[in-house]
């Protein structure tokens, strides 16, 4: 992991209300748009490290994952 991955994961501490705020923000905060955000979230996610770094945040960001990934397969059935 590098420092742009521990800010990102700090980042995902954060509390954020408004969708169209955060995505403003990490464009700010990170020069890369807000779907290169996410997937740079998503690889991180299943990075041990991370899971040792900040393990509550990380599962719960794997739950919130597989349950979206769970709803398209229901829903795609």
């Amino acid at each position: 992991m590098n420092d742009t991955d521990r800010a990102i994961l700090d980042f995902e501490l954060e509390h954020w209300h408004y969708q169209g705020n955060k995505e403003r923000v990490i464009q700010e905060r990170f020069g890369f748009s807000p779907n290169r955000y996410y997937q740079r979230l998503n690889r991180l996610l299943d990075e041990p490290e991370a899971l040792q770094q900040q393990p509550a945040l990380v599962k719960r960001l794997q739950s919130r994952r597989d349950q979206r990934a769970h709803r398209r397969i229901v829903r795609d059935a």
